[in-house]
């Protein structure tokens, strides 16, 4: 069902479950929909979950200018005004996570928690690194090294299971499927690398949890207790054991969906606007 959001002129392709309070989810790098997997259903037990497709990606128009955090960041804040939810949960997973970040900083008002699930404030060396890796056979357009590559996601507990190719069979439309939708994706990693809310996490307001696997590559656990750290009250969740890698909303649903509907449980949208 695309919706237009109005302010920044793209149309965004999204999809809405369950009742209750609003949570908006935002996706990660290179990913659509279908990505979160288990996810949206389990969360829809509990609340209306409004997922979508960052611009250029899945059903979403690419639309003009440069893609960046902060252009990101306005998108899920239009796609809210559009759909006419003055303020809403929001869980962002990876890139996401650092949408939600810009998107508590510019509009406060419409952020009433914020879940940063794998998340970073600033790349340091090692994740500037193994991002630069995974963005390298987007630009080269070469989608099979980029599916080998993604497995860094995983667990080695995963990526060893003999079953692991056919349980992401399902996932394999959630990628990139165009040239165009690779270059969208080349975008978005640059757009990782050059996010910097370091100095700025201090000015969020909003309830925040912050939630990441120990196995973790791609936001490694030590930049996710960062943002932590540098949030005002926030909560910090580190998952541990098998499965609790960058992937972790695949790996383990039920363990994720049970620390965040117990955060968000904690503030209540009508006790928090």
């Amino acid at each position: 069902m695309p919706q237009t959001a109005v302010r920044t002129g793209v149309t965004l392709n999204y999809e809405v479950s369950g009742e209750g309070d609003p949570l908006l989810l935002i996706m990660g790098t290179s990913g659509s929909i279908p990505l979160w997997g288990e996810l949206i259903p389990r969360l829809a037990e509990h609340y209306r979950v409004i997922a979508y497709d960052n611009r250029g990606l899945g059903g979403s128009e690419r639309g003009e200018g440069e893609i960046s955090v902060a252009s990101l960041a306005e998108d899920a804040s239009a796609l809210l005004e559009a759909l006419d939810i003055p303020r809403a949960h929001v869980m962002g997973w990876s890139l996401g996570s650092a949408i939600l970040q810009e998107l508590a900083l510019a509009h406060p008002e419409q952020v009433a928690t914020a879940v940063m699930y794998a998340s970073w404030a600033r790349c340091d060396g090692f994740q500037r690194s193994v991002l630069s890796a995974l963005r390298h056979p987007y630009a080269t357009r070469d989608m099979e090294a980029a599916l080998a590559a993604a497995g860094l996601a995983f667990s080695p507990q995963l990526l060893d299971n003999p079953d692991f190719e056919k349980m992401l069979e399902p996932m394999l439309p959630a990628f990139p499927q165009t040239e165009e939708q690779m270059q969208v994706t080349v975008e978005q990693w640059d757009a990782d690398l050059a996010h910097d809310t370091q100095d700025r996490l201090g000015d969020i307001a909003a309830p925040t949890l912050v939630v990441v696997g120990e196995q973790d590559l791609l936001t490694p656990p030590w930049q996710a207790k960062k943002v932590a750290d540098a949030v005002p009250g926030a909560q910090f969740e580190l998952m541990t054991g098998p499965g609790s890698s960058h992937g972790v909303h695949i790996e383990r649903p039920e363990d994720l969906v049970g620390i965040v509907t117990g955060f968000l449980g904690g503030n209540a949208l009508r006790a928090s606007s």
